[in-house]
């Protein structure tokens, strides 16, 4: 399969699944606001490999589009879910090259309608009972339970880093918190559901699932990676946003196990001031008005007070620290390291590859699967 015949792929299934999204939300009654901001994630251009996943998974062992379509479409729908949860908890300012749900309607109602989703897919999960059967139906519906807690826990442990303000983050702890965080939603679940699906001997589970962590870990290294290297404007993310929200990465794992103290002492100086917030203004841009009235005495010290927690002074990063930042990521070899475990993840899924491929027959969906090894570590967006 050429590259532009696995992004039609991808885009077919994406479509496929944005189809059953649009049905199953509504579009009119007093609540349509809500549900016209479920659409605004799945409608931003995106690569649809989750629903592939599902799909080529499914088809390659036998399954029936009509019976993996729904599924494929309620991943497609956790994972935009995540996503707007995520960029809440992160303090994304740019989700595929827009603004992120919380800067356009604040962060409650953002966090609302991820919430709104994800009880949405409830309902399709449901549906397995009269569309498959109800084996399969309790089958993906724990499958979805467990990957809702897996992500979870994934989330828990780094948002806990952050709170203790931990670097101490060895390669081991990243690659742990990225199976749970990123593989099990992205890679494990879409690819054991079309397994199910398609009644493929329990045998065949074990293969998928292990290809699929492989793929998992690796996919996360490179977009770590694309977030430092790639063009801003075809990422449609924040450009080195990790660095501006102090993201544990592999790489700066790397740069603390490797780094010389001095150099461990700055980058971890700049890691720990806060990225701009634009709640605030800064002491330096209050109006000079503002000043001039409470000198006049026309602005009381009463009102003043109440007015200058606004205008804190707060110690932030800027532009030059993130540079330099990443120049010494770029100086310690942290990225090429990166680079390397990535590899070495994706030839784990090679192996894992040949043995799950031999039991299956050839098709578009098996050579679509045999090209996301490629994909994953070789891909600009």
């Amino acid at each position: 399969m050429t590259p532009d015949e696995r992004d039609a792929y991808l885009q077919e299934s994406r479509g496929l699944a944005l189809e059953y999204i649009k049905a199953w939300i509504p579009t009119e009654g007093p609540d349509r606001a809500l549900y016209q901001a479920m659409l605004e994630y799945p409608l931003r251009e995106a690569k649809g490999l989750r629903p592939a996943l599902c799909v080529a998974t499914s088809r390659a062992f036998g399954g029936k589009l009509s019976e993996c379509a729904p599924s494929a479409a309620v991943i497609e729908l956790y994972h935009n879910a995540f996503l707007i949860h995520d960029d809440v908890e992160d303090g994304s300012e740019r989700r595929r090259g827009e603004s992120t749900l919380h800067r356009e309607v604040g962060e409650a109602s953002a966090i609302n309608v991820g919430d709104a989703m994800l009880a949405l897919s409830l309902r399709p999960l449901l549906d397995n009972m009269r569309l498959l059967d109800l084996g399969r139906a309790l089958q993906l519906l724990e499958l979805v339970a467990n990957m809702s807690i897996e992500s979870a826990e994934g989330q828990a442990m780094e948002l806990g880093w952050i709170r203790q303000a931990r670097w101490d983050i060895t390669p081991a702890d990243y690659e742990r918190m990225v199976e749970k965080k990123t593989a099990y939603y992205t890679f494990i679940t879409p690819m054991l559901m079309g397994a199910i699906i398609a009644e493929a001997e329990r045998e065949h589970h074990v293969h998928v699932k292990a290809l699929a962590r492989s793929l998992g870990i690796a996919f996360q290294i490179k977009d770590d990676l694309l977030n430092l290297e790639a063009d801003p404007a075809v990422m449609g993310k924040e450009a080195c946003g990790d660095l501006w929200e102090g993201k544990r990465t592999l790489m700066l794992a790397h740069l603390f196990e490797t780094a010389s103290p001095a150099i461990s002492a700055r980058a971890l100086e700049i890691l720990k001031k806060p990225r701009p917030d634009p709640r605030f203004v800064r002491e330096s841009e209050i109006p000079a008005m503002l000043i001039k009235l409470r000198a006049d005495g026309e602005l009381s010290e009463k009102a003043y007070a109440a007015l200058a927690p606004r205008f804190v002074k707060r110690n932030e990063k800027t532009q030059e620290d993130v540079a330099e930042l990443r120049e010494m990521l770029i100086a310690g070899g942290c990225l090429e390291a990166a680079k390397a475990r990535a590899g070495q993840h994706a030839e784990d899924a090679r192996r894992h590859w040949q043995t799950l491929s031999s039991v299956l027959s050839d098709s578009v969906h098996r050579s679509f699967l045999e090209t996301i090894v490629d994909y994953v570590v070789g891909r600009e967006r």
